[in-house]
C-alpha cells in the first residue's frame, strides 16, 4: 500500500465524519485544513443537524477554524482536505479564502462542484484556482457514506426519516376538525 502525504488528514477528516455521525445523525463529512508545511490549523465535520445551520458543512466549519486559528481570512498556501466532493457552497467558499489546494476521496455525482457537475475551484473567470487532487482515500471515503445511508434507510433506523416506530401506527387519530380557539 502506497501511502501518501493527505493520509493522515485523510484519517482526520474520516474521524471527524465518523463523529458527525454518532453525534448527531449528520451525513459523515469531514474536513482537514493544513498549512503550506503540513501543520494541522483545523477539522471539522457536518453540523447542520447539531447546530440547525444549513451552512454548516464539514469544509465551512473547517474553513472558519482555520481562519480563526491563522487570524485572517486568507489561507494562502493551506490546503483543504475533503471526504467527499465540495458543494457549490463550499467549492466558493474554498476559492473566496484562497485555498492553494483541495484534495478530497470521493465524488459527489448529486452535488460536487469541482468535478461532477460544475468546476468552481478552477473556473478562470474567478480571483483565485484552486489545485485538485481527487480520488484518494476513495474506498475509505466511499465505505464510510455508504455505511451512513445503508443504516439511515433501514426501515426501524431511528435517522431514517420515513421510519416509524410501532406505537406509532396504533396511535389514536387525531381529529383536526374539532379544535377550539
Amino acid at each position: 500500500m502506497v501511502v501518501s502525504r493527505w493520509d493522515e488528514a485523510f484519517d482526520l477528516a474520516l474521524k471527524a465524519g465518523r463523529e458527525a455521525w454518532r453525534r448527531s445523525g449528520d451525513v459523515p463529512v469531514g474536513a482537514v485544513v493544513v498549512d503550506a508545511e503540513g501543520y494541522l490549523l483545523a477539522v471539522g465535520g457536518n453540523e447542520r443537524e447539531l447546530t440547525g445551520d444549513p451552512t454548516a458543512h464539514a469544509e465551512i466549519v473547517a474553513l472558519r477554524a482555520a481562519a480563526r486559528q491563522r487570524g485572517r481570512w486568507r489561507l494562502t498556501g493551506c490546503s483543504l482536505i475533503v471526504t467527499l466532493e465540495p458543494c457549490a457552497m463550499c467549492a466558493g467558499a474554498a476559492v473566496a479564502a484562497r485555498i492553494d489546494r483541495l484534495v478530497y476521496g470521493v465524488d459527489d455525482p448529486k452535488a460536487g462542484a469541482v468535478a461532477s457537475l460544475f468546476d468552481v475551484v478552477r473556473d478562470p473567470r474567478l480571483p483565485h484556482q484552486i489545485a485538485v487532487t481527487r480520488g484518494l482515500r476513495a474506498d475509505d471515503c466511499a465505505a464510510l457514506l455508504r455505511d451512513f445511508f445503508t443504516h439511515r434507510r433501514s426501515p426501524r433506523s431511528p435517522g431514517n426519516p420515513n421510519s416509524k416506530p410501532k406505537w406509532f401506527e396504533n396511535r389514536p387519530k387525531p381529529n383536526h376538525f374539532d379544535l377550539e380557539f
